[in-house]
This record gives C-alpha cells, sequence and structure tokens, in this order.
C-alpha cells in the first residue's frame, strides 16, 4: 500500500510504502533517501510500537541530520583525510567530519529521490544512478535496495551494486531502535549482545588506527546480553573518544550468520541482527540532541541504538581490512536481517 509523504523544496513527490505480514508487524519505506521510516512490532501485550526513530513528515528528512532510518552510501562511515588511492590515481571527497569524509559526504544518498522498480505488500526494491564522480567517487554505480517483510517477522536489506569502473561500495542502513517504542526515552537498560571478540581501535576522530584489539576484559565486550548502559560511561579511551560507543566489531565468523541481539524486558521484544558482512557499528545515539522527531516526541542522547553492517571504517587505508573495492562489472551482493520475536 503506497500513500503520498508530501513534497520536497525541489517539488518531488514523495510516497511511503507499507509493509505487512500475518503476524500484524508493518514497515514502512519511502522513496525519498530508501529510507527506513517506521517499523511496528507487537509487544508482548499485543500492542503495535513503532520501534525505529524518524519523521513524520520528508521535511524532517530533508532538514534531518542524524540520518534516520538513512540509505548511506557510497561508503558508510569514514575514509581517513577524505582521499583515497586506488589503480594509482587519487580521488578527492567531501571533508564533512572533522578533515575526514562521513558517509559518503554531504551529498547523501538518503537525500535524493530513489526510483520503485518493484513494490507489493511485502517488499519495495529502490534503484539510484549515481555517476561517475558522484561524491568524489569513480564510476558509473547503478545500486539497488529492497525491503523485504517476511512472515518470520524478519525486515530483510538487499543492497545490490555494479560499477562500469573500479570503485569504493560500503551501503549500510543507519536506523535508530529502540525496542522500548520511539518515542519512550533512554535505551540504557536495554540490553545488546555482539558476536565479536574484537573491536577496530580508533583515534580521536574516529578514524582506525589499524590495531584489532580483544574485547575481553573490557567494557566493550558485548559476547553476552549486557545492559548498554551498564559500562558506557567507564574511564575507558574508546568510550572517552566516542562519548559512549561507536565503534566497529570485529564479527566472529563468515557468511550470512547471527551477529547482534538487542532485548528490552519492558516489552518483551528482541531484534536479531544477521548479516553477511565482516563488520558492525554499535552506536548508542551520543550526538542525539533536541531531534523533533514522530508524533510530537524529541529525541536525546542515548534514546536509541544502531547497528549498522559495514565494511571496516577506512578500510581502503588499512591493508589488514578487508576493503570495499567493488571491482568493474562485478557485483555488489549483501543482505542484512533485523528479525523481531517476541
Amino acid at each position: 500500500m503506497k500513500s503520498d509523504f508530501g513534497t520536497t523544496a525541489k517539488g518531488e513527490n514523495v510516497v511511503k510504502y507499507s509493509l505487512k505480514n500475518q503476524n500484524g508487524m508493518e514497515v514502512v519505506v519511502s522513496d525519498y533517501g530508501a529510507t527506513l521510516v517506521q517499523v511496528l512490532v507487537p509487544d508482548q501485550n499485543g500492542c503495535l510500537l513503532d520501534v525505529v526513530l524518524g519523521y513524520d513528515t520528508v521535511e524532517g528528512y530533508e532538514n534531518g541530520t542524524v540520518h534516520l532510518g538513512a540509505t548511506v552510501g557510497r561508503v558508510a562511515n569514514r575514509i581517513g583525510k577524505a582521499e583515497f588511492e586506488l589503480n594509482g590515481t587519487t580521488y578527492h571527497l567531501t571533508q564533512n567530519d572533522n578533515q575526514n569524509s562521513l558517509h559518503g559526504g554531504r551529498d547523501y544518498y538518503n537525500k535524493r529521490m530513489w526510483q520503485v522498480e518493484e513494490a507489493d505488500d511485502s517488499h519495495v526494491r529502490f534503484y539510484l544512478y549515481s555517476p561517475d564522480g558522484d561524491q568524489g567517487y569513480p564510476g558509473n554505480a547503478r545500486i539497488y535496495v529492497t525491503y523485504t517483510l517476511t512472515e518470520e517477522n524478519e525486515v530483510k536489506i538487499h543492497y545490490q551494486a555494479v560499477s562500469d569502473t573500479d570503485t569504493l561500495m560500503n551501503l549500510t542502513n543507519h536506523s535508530y531502535f529502540n525496542l522500548a517504542g520511539h518515542a519512550s526515552g533512554t535505551i540504557l537498560d536495554q540490553e545488546v549482545m555482539i558476536c565479536a571478540d574484537a573491536f577496530t581501535r580508533a583515534d580521536a576522530e574516529s578514524i582506525p588506527t589499524g590495531e584489532i584489539v580483544p574485547v575481553e576484559g573490557t567494557p566493550m565486550d558485548f559476547r553476552q546480553m549486557k545492559a548498554i548502559g551498564k559500562e558506557i560511561d567507564m574511564d575507558y579511551e574508546a568510550l572517552k573518544f566516542g562519548l559512549g560507543y561507536d565503534h566497529n566489531w570485529v564479527l566472529n565468523g563468515t557468511g550470512e550468520r547471527k551477529i547482534a541481539q538487542m532485548y528490552c524486558e519492558q516489552t518483551g521484544i528482541t531484534m536479531e541482527v544477521s548479516t553477511d558482512l565482516p563488520g558492525v557499528q554499535f552506536y548508542t545515539g551520543n550526538f542525539l540532541e533536541h531531534e523533533q522527531g514522530k508524533e510530537g516526541a524529541v529525541y536525546e542522547k542515548r534514546q536509541a541504538a544502531c547497528l549498522e553492517t559495514q565494511y571496516f571504517p577506512d578500510a581502503i587505508h588499512k591493508e589488514n581490512f578487508e576493503g570495499p573495492v567493488l571491482k568493474a562489472g562485478e557485483k555488489y551482493d549483501t543482505t542484512t536481517t533485523y528479525k523481531f520475536i517476541v
């Protein structure tokens, strides 16, 4: 089912698409930014809760600066010094995070209209053409993002891309989750587990140093379910630099596997995250501040958590990190799934 979502400042008509399953779950996505707008999940009492932060109108997404529900690319996360070398050529990107490039620079994919290629009650497939030189990256790229809601209460996000020239590709979704409901306040008492024995150490600007640090004996250890707030304010370098959790975990295993879990005792909702990618950025909304959200809500610091599956940040500059290089004519093809259980 589709409905009007307003008009952009450029006069583009924006549409919302509602996906529903037999369990009463509903997911709403928009062709502005291929954005995840709502995830409505029945809680342990059968009440429908919206568990992602967002805005009521397209104007909110146009003006927003914190990437609520966003499809992020060409390269999610950070590239140090906003430049990289590929095949002997140096490419310069936009500096929008200190001297670095974050989430593709300022010309974000989530601030553009995407074409809808397919849509029914269970899935929507979005398409974006990203020309050679877009955001500073080489190659004419064709990018597809498909959202599917399954009868198992899974929100599957399938990313595909192909470029006519070697380029970088590292797409993710930047949804902020609060399993007590988007307007319910802090997530510090909600619990998280991450299947990772290590994380990538980063400097004060969140650029990885190249070091892989074991989580054992540190507040970065989420191998067992743990309240997000239990150790978030400890005197530990990574937490001081990030003002809380905002780091890349080195996921155990390869191929599509469960990599994380989040749980809210108050609502009984569990979210399981699966991916085939090597890393996940766990971010606790440390920079949310007075963000005007849906239904009159105002989002503040640590009122949601992101689990952004990805290649490691700044991987193009680190020989020991799996690289996000997409060869000409080859297919970028990756899936991340968020499954909700009560």
